[in-house]
């Protein structure tokens, strides 16, 4: 009997102009797909053996339209990812890209197919995404990921009314999942661990009041943060940030939070088995496996930057996959859950999504090792 397992892809909600603030890094109307389309136009200033030239097989289409979204779930399920993890942004005191989740995916009509839940990408909000500010300025803060405990508040009751009660949110063990990324952001903004713990009980507490045995929370496993302990910045191991906020398991978001990725993809599969191991070192940790399908984000800039992952070959990605599922099926864990960046990150060159250069090579190595197990 073949075994079950969840297949989940990071969703960068941008690839849409629906959403007005975004006008201010992607003015001619149709979001990040403007950085693809002119990736190669944009790429005067770096030197001539370096090509990005990827273009979507499905074209630049709008990602908050139901229709679009009903086309990309079918894909998606014929290929064994059954889960999406939308990144989530709340800035100025109102959301921010949201509506490629709203009337994107929850207005499709095959949504049932697979299931989402929300990582909190609580990161600051910066010039990096305008291509025109991002080499000079991209580090200079636009609006700030943090939230007080007043505004958590709001955020819970968002996130538990308007998502958790969907009939295709993802749970474990009838759990919503809800992960957030920057744990040092969170902490600080709520003014320290002790109401960094008080705010992830009252989150527990309204999750339960709302009709659910509890909440699965996730931390983004960002090793190189610093977090905020006794008043002070201090590097902090894992163990220590589920001691003091009690977090119910961690993945990775992006191997390149991790690494400096100017390396072949063959690099990549060994890092991600040294991340596995790592993980099981420490003991306490429930940690789901990762894939990395690459990383390269010189499209969102002018200037070169050798960060630059090559060789991500579907063959190379289905080794990756297979090491993941690997993981699965010699642990213990609460849900055979596998988390990949990602569906669409195409400006970090780590996505799923169908390309001129492989077509739906990467898709099919999924479907391969999750689907037609041998």
């Amino acid at each position: 009997m073949k075994k079950h397992y969840d297949v989940a892809a990071y969703i960068w909600p941008a690839y849409t102009g629906d959403e007005k603030r975004s006008k201010m890094f992607w003015p001619e109307g149709y979001g990040e797909w403007q950085t693809v389309k002119n990736a190669k136009k944009n790429a005067t200033e770096k030197p001539r053996d370096y090509v990005w030239d990827r273009q979507p097989l499905w074209g630049y289409v709008n990602e908050a339209d139901p229709y679009v979204m009903e086309m990309e779930i079918q894909a998606a399920h014929d290929h064994g990812v059954n889960v999406f993890i939308y990144d989530w942004y709340w800035y100025d005191d109102r959301p921010f890209l949201e509506n490629c989740l709203n009337d994107g995916y929850l207005k499709a009509r095959n949504n049932d197919l697979v299931k989402f839940y929300i990582m909190w990408a609580n990161h600051h909000a910066n010039h990096m995404w305008n291509v025109d500010l991002s080499s000079e300025m991209g580090s200079e803060v636009i609006w700030s990921g943090a939230a007080d405990f007043e505004k958590f508040k709001k955020l819970v009751d968002r996130w538990i009314n308007k998502y958790f009660k969907h009939p295709s949110y993802y749970k474990i063990d009838g759990k919503p999942v809800f992960m957030i990324y920057t744990v040092k952001h969170f902490v600080e903004g709520i003014g320290g661990w002790e109401n960094a713990r008080r705010a992830l009980d009252y989150f527990r507490e309204e999750t339960v009041k709302a009709g659910f045995p509890g909440l699965h929370i996730q931390a983004t496993a960002l090793m190189k943060s610093l977090f905020v302990n006794d008043g002070k910045l201090v590097p902090a191991e894992v163990g220590n940030l589920y001691d003091l906020l009690g977090f119910d398991s961690t993945t990775h978001y992006q191997m390149r939070d991790q690494y400096y990725m100017n390396w072949d993809y063959e690099e990549v599969i060994r890092v991600q088995a040294e991340q596995y191991q790592w993980m099981d070192d420490q003991k306490r940790l429930t940690y789901f496996p990762h894939v990395t399908l690459g990383w390269d984000t010189n499209p969102r800039y002018r200037h070169f930057r050798d960060d630059v992952t090559t060789g991500a070959t579907p063959d190379k990605i289905e080794r990756a996959m297979r090491q993941a599922k690997e993981y699965i099926d010699t642990h213990d864990l609460p849900a055979p859950l596998v988390v990949i960046n990602s569906w669409n990150e195409w400006t970090e060159t780590s996505y799923l999504e169908p390309d001129n250069l492989y077509g739906y090579g990467y898709l099919e190595a999924v479907k391969r090792v999750f689907v037609d197990q041998e």
